[in-house]
């Protein structure tokens, strides 16, 4: 077979293995170890202390052995998590996986890992030890074929795992008989003093002082790093001079510490006083930034009297420089990363400076007027934009949400910045997260006001997009309800516009068309496309088709997309295309439906909407039975079998489409003969999402009897 379609976000069979940004030296005995232990068992733990490059040499091996994985490298990175409840949702962020279920998320994760032959890498589960070591006894005793890496400063004491310390880098004197030029140490600061000073040269006259000063400093990679961007103010002697201050200041202050985390402190700690103040003060005031972070983020949060925004932009390249921050440079633009080390270090200095609640406020309102401001554009010409930008936002929501839902009294801003991400749960592929935090802010939030009614219908719209119609039913109506009591007309229409998605999931189409048409009614002169008007008449639509009323479900389905297309809504369309290929199937027109499914799935590859792709793939095999393209779709049929386990309720429960399904299969045996029928289904079961998607858009080569 022959792909030939683009990768839709999330969905890629190599893996998400980050890039490597800077040169690997040394660890050549280490990495052979690694290797060696990796292809012996099935968990290997990589312990060490803080810095010492744990996760460098874990990504250096990855990218050795990515090609020994036909299902790819998957990297997860947890170092700034904080609950332990979500554990198994960022590693099912990082795979890729936009679960629609309200399942148990391991049960999840291991269907979607199944038989794939795969290596899953968990960076930084110290602070998270116990959930990590039970999702890992879950996936590995559920997937024959996965592997699994993780770095930590602890072991995950599984009795199958076996445990590799990283230990500092060699430092000259370790062994006598080693040239200095070639130790792996010496070698590291030359390789970083080149890439601050390009004229920098080891030569006879700096060895000695720059051996010193790899052993002064234990071998340790963050240490000699943050000792080498020195050079761009001082010499290798003043460095050396310096840092043996440094050390002598810290002889008496930790005596409890381990000779090597006072070196790594040491190390950093000097590389901080050697900041300017104002330099420090930025430094600490970004650790309360999880992952990376944009410019204008940390000119909002981090500025005020003392640090002028404009002035914020000039301190972010010094820090650059220093090496304090790395530079993440992609598609969607520069961003900026504390590694988590010297993040610790900033949130310590921080907390000192009586400034950590300041800073985690100033954060939670940065991206609460992020949230706002992508809801107000979500249904317009920068849809793409908007659903890229969130997924990178990820984990400062996740941290902003936590912040607001652990702190007395600000609770209900939790639930403002919960609804007003509606559009990041159900249409960028959080929908299990933003469900799981809805209940939990709504618990903490039990009194009626205007706030919870929208995140009352919100978490209908997250239950009804998993398939979950009765506990969609529940909260639509609760939202109703409420919503009554404290006078919120606009959250009583989008309350009865979420019973009558429940009521058509539930197969009541005449209650669906009666609630439906209401919202339609009352939204019609409504700026707001989504998520009133636009679904309101997509699914009326298919409840119109459902009941044979042809003509009137394509008409309303074509005025949607004529308003999609005059506002730059995407997503949406996405669903009216389908939702008119269904229409155009049931009159007759299959090649006419194939044109609006391949539409739609074409749109469908910019987002990570896997159950709206689903759906797509369901009318697609459809259509390729009308076509008499029977091999096609019992391929499909495959698919759809072993990729909706991944995604929720298959059919999402309902039964009109449920009966379409079970149609099409008893079709496809009747007219190709069992035999031929499972032979198919089998080859399909092994297709990806990806590879289904481009089947059924004609890009990817498939035997077909006749074609």
């Amino acid at each position: 077979m022959r792909l030939l379609m683009a990768t839709p976000t999330g969905w890629r069979r190599e893996g998400n293995l980050p890039a490597e940004l800077t040169s690997f030296v040394g660890r050549t005995r280490l990495l052979a170890t690694l290797k060696r232990h990796l292809s012996e068992t099935r968990l290997v733990t990589v312990t060490g202390i803080g810095g010492v490059g744990k996760s460098r040499t874990v990504l250096r091996l990855a990218h050795q052995v990515r090609a020994q994985y036909p299902d790819g490298v998957w990297f997860a990175d947890l170092g700034r998590l904080q609950d332990a409840g979500m554990v198994n949702q960022t590693i099912a962020s990082a795979l890729g996986i936009a679960d629609q279920s309200s399942r148990a998320e391991s049960e999840s994760l291991a269907e979607w890992v199944g038989e794939r032959d795969m290596l899953l890498i968990i960076d930084t589960c110290e602070h998270l030890v116990t959930g990590c070591a039970g999702l890992v006894h879950e996936l590995l005793e559920a997937a024959p074929n996965l592997k699994v890496l993780a770095t930590s400063r602890q072991s995950l004491h599984l009795p199958y795992e076996h445990v590799i310390p990283v230990p500092p880098l060699q430092v000259p004197g370790d062994d006598p008989a080693e040239n200095l030029f070639t130790n792996e140490s010496v070698q590291l600061f030359a390789a970083r003093a080149r890439a601050s000073v390009p004229d920098f040269t080891l030569d006879e006259d700096n060895i000695g002082t720059v051996a010193d000063l790899c052993r002064r400093l234990d071998g340790i990679p963050l240490a000699i790093e943050l000792a080498a961007v020195r050079l761009r103010a001082l010499s290798v002697e003043q460095i050396l001079g310096l840092l043996a201050d440094r050390f002598s200041l810290l002889a008496g202050a930790s005596r409890t510490a381990l000779p090597r985390h006072q070196t790594l402190r040491a190390a950093i700690g000097w590389s901080h006083e050697l900041c300017e103040p104002a330099e420090r003060l930025l430094w600490a005031r970004l650790s309360v930034f999880a992952g990376d972070f944009e410019l204008d983020a940390a000119r909002f949060v981090c500025s005020d009297g003392r640090l002028s925004a404009e002035r914020i932009t000039n301190l972010i390249g010094e820090l650059v420089e220093k090496s304090i921050l790395l530079i993440k440079n992609n598609d969607a633009g520069l961003r900026y990363k504390l590694i988590d080390t010297l993040a610790e270090y900033g949130e310590e200095w921080l907390d000192k400076l009586g400034q950590t609640e300041q800073m985690r406020q100033r954060h939670l309102d940065y991206y609460l007027s992020l949230a706002r401001r992508g809801e107000d554009a979500w249904s317009g010409p920068r849809q793409i934009y908007w659903f890229v930008r969130m997924r990178q936002e990820h984990d400062n929501v996740r941290i902003a949400l936590e912040y607001a839902l652990r702190t007395p009294g600000k609770q209900p801003l939790a639930l403002t910045l919960l609804s007003s991400l509606w559009f990041m749960w159900v249409c960028c592929g959080f929908a299990r997260e933003g469900r799981l935090y809805l209940e939990r802010a709504l618990e903490a939030n039990p009194h009626p006001s205007k706030e919870r009614c929208k995140a009352l219908w919100v978490l209908a719209y997250i239950r009804n997009s998993q398939g979950d119609s009765v506990g969609g039913q529940t909260a639509a109506e609760k939202c109703s309800s409420e919503a009554v009591q404290v006078g919120d007309s606009r959250a009583v229409i989008l309350g009865s516009k979420m019973q009558g998605t429940a009521a058509m999931l539930q197969g009541d189409m005449q209650k669906a068309s009666a609630l439906l048409g209401v919202a339609i009614e009352f939204n019609t002169d409504n700026k707001e496309l989504n998520p009133g008007l636009l679904p309101a008449i997509v699914e009326l639509s298919i409840v119109l088709t459902a009941q044979g009323e042809f003509y009137e479900a394509e008409s309303l389905l074509q005025d949607c997309l004529q308003v999609c297309r005059e506002r730059g809504e995407l997503w949406l369309s996405s669903h009216a295309q389908w939702a008119l290929a269904g229409t155009r199937l049931a009159t007759n027109r299959p090649e006419e439906a194939l044109q609006s499914v391949r539409e739609g799935l074409r749109i469908k590859l910019h987002f990570h909407d896997t159950l709206g792709t689903l759906l797509a793939l369901e009318s697609s095999a459809r259509i390729f039975v009308a076509l008499d393209r029977l091999p096609l779709a019992a391929l499909l049929l495959g698919a759809l079998q072993q990729n909706w386990k991944s995604a929720g309720l298959p059919q999402l429960g309902a039964p009109f489409l449920s009966d379409d399904h079970n149609a099409c299969v008893r079709e496809c045996v009747r007219r190709m003969g069992e035999l031929a029928y499972k032979s198919a289904f089998e080859e399909g079961a092994r297709f990806d999402l990806e590879e289904a998607s481009a089947l059924a858009l004609g890009e990817l080569d498939a035997l077909e009897d006749g074609s």
